[in-house]
């Protein structure tokens, strides 16, 4: 198949659509990626691509057209800049670029913003290609939970572009499955929504990992790792708090490997609340180097506002830890903390429960190595069973093949 995905991230950035790119192109698929000049999570414009463009035109066998759009930035104005130009720019610069190209199906990858689906629409209209639509956000609920937006009026406005964009698309596919009945509200055609979580990216299968030396060593150290995104939604502050409460069990670390656009004020309250030995922040890395920090965990933290809307979401670094074999830690509702409680994979509280964040620590560094060890296995089995990246693209590619058989009946009998 020829498949075009639109995703205003990807590769240099880290996300998984890079991952997915790669797997299709390896299965056979011709795959093409329309996305925008890289700047997350900085919020500017990478410096290596400014200077040298055409090696970010091609990765491995993947075509990348990219189109400009204004970098992030910091605040909420910045980034409503940025989404909006890869709108325009997408939209009209994209059908440019790809004059002349046939596609079988149109994939858009949407973990925020959902504008990125009009581009999709655009080219769908040209190119009279099916669009799926991976749904891994759902707004207008999470501009609100964040408080990004806070109008009423906004928000049934984006309510209005959210309906436009779902009835337009032939598939949706739902992070989670509390994700179908959010997806219900503004696309009533039930069919053509279905289940599809994330995987992980195939990261730990060496068998020996050398210890990042960001991280120094400390002997005797119970070491709690939480790696990906320093947002608004990740609710350091329950993080932080619980830390505080954990000040005198001198052997517990934190270790936040990632950044984002709560990075400093992370850094600011560690240093305001004399947390420096207790919590360390090495900074962002790339994802290749993420086993080298695993090797320092005990365990995996995950972490979410208490919202309706982040209830009902599974974090991508859940499937990620799973497959890692260590246990996880989560201070988050809903789904996301029914996978680690129901699997067995480790210890969840309710989001925003500092004190219960700390319990949950305390209890994992009080676990025998063999107890650890028995919730890792148990987190890998989760894992195979229900996210595996094969069983999963598999699924997907069977979804692929569904829309151009029934596109290619439709066009037999026109």
């Amino acid at each position: 198949m020829k498949i075009l995905i639109v995703s205003q991230y990807f590769w240099p950035e880290n996300f998984r659509i890079n991952d997915l790119a790669t797997e299709l192109q390896q299965r056979g698929h011709e795959v093409t990626v329309l996305t925008g000049w890289p700047n997350y999570p900085e919020g500017k414009i990478y410096q290596d691509f400014s200077e040298h463009r055409a090696k970010y035109a091609q990765f491995g066998a993947v075509r990348v057209v990219r189109v400009p759009l204004a970098p992030r930035g910091k605040g909420a104005l910045r980034l409503a800049l940025n989404y909006l130009s890869f709108v325009l720019s997408g939209s009209l610069l994209g059908p440019l670029k790809l004059i002349g190209k046939k596609y079988d199906v149109i994939f858009v990858y949407e973990p925020s913003p959902i504008t990125v689906g009009i581009p999709a629409l655009v080219l769908k209209l040209f190119k009279k290609t099916p669009i799926v639509f991976w749904a891994l956000d759902l707004w207008p609920e999470s501009l609100s939970a964040v408080g990004v937006v806070k109008s009423r009026k906004v928000l049934n406005a984006v309510g209005v572009m959210v309906r436009f964009i779902y009835r337009h698309c032939d598939l949706i596919l739902a992070q989670s499955k509390s994700f179908i009945g959010g997806i219900e509200k503004y696309c009533p055609q039930r069919e053509k929504i279905r289940y599809f979580p994330s995987w992980a990216e195939e990261l730990f299968h060496e068998e020996t990992v050398i210890p990042a030396l960001e991280v120094p060593s400390k002997e005797g150290a119970f070491n709690v790792l939480f790696a990906g995104n320093i947002g608004d939604a990740q609710d350091f502050p329950t993080i932080l708090d619980a830390a505080e409460r954990l000040r005198e069990r001198r052997e517990i670390r934190w270790i936040i490997v990632g950044d984002g656009r709560m990075a400093d004020w992370v850094r600011a309250q560690v240093a305001l609340r004399g947390l420096q030995d207790q919590v360390l922040m090495p900074g962002r890395f790339a994802l290749e180097r993420m086993p080298s920090f695993f090797a320092h965990a005990d365990t995996l933290l995950v972490t979410l506002k208490a919202s309706e809307i982040f209830a009902m979401t599974i974090p991508g670094k859940v499937q990620t830890y799973l497959s890692s074999g260590l246990p996880l830690i989560g201070a988050l509702d809903g789904e996301g903390a029914e996978v680690i409680r129901e699997s067995g994979a480790g210890y969840a509280c309710a989001a925003g429960d500092a004190a219960g964040l700390a319990d949950a620590v305390a209890r994992m560094a009080d676990a025998s190595v063999e107890q650890r060890a028995t919730m890792g296995a148990a987190a890998q089995r989760c894992y195979a069973e229900q996210f595996e990246k094969k069983l999963l693209i598999d699924k997907l590619e069977g979804h692929f093949a569904d829309l151009v058989s029934t596109k290619n009946k439709v066009s037999s009998h026109v």
